[in-house]
């Protein structure tokens, strides 16, 4: 199981393809992780339950980046 402190801020997000799609900007409580503004100026966010490794300083989730990027949230969990 991943553990929160585990992701840390600026680290590659890469998705089951092991392509980069996101980076990470922080966690967001202890169950979410917020990703940097993508281009056009929005952030993202998707659960900590994705996320299968950290290896090689890495987050790596368990979907394809097409999927994770039709599946994130543009709305904060934490309200």
């Amino acid at each position: 199981m991943i553990r929160p402190d585990q992701i840390k801020p600026d680290m590659p997000v890469v998705c089951s393809e092991d392509g980069q799609f996101a980076t990470v900007d922080h966690m967001e409580g202890s169950n979410s992780i917020k990703l940097k503004k993508d281009e056009a100026g929005q952030h993202h966010f998707f659960p900590l339950s994705w996320v299968t490794s950290t290896e090689h300083g890495k987050v790596k989730v368990d979907r394809p980046g097409d999927k994770a990027m039709q599946e994130w949230s543009t709305v904060s969990p934490i309200l």
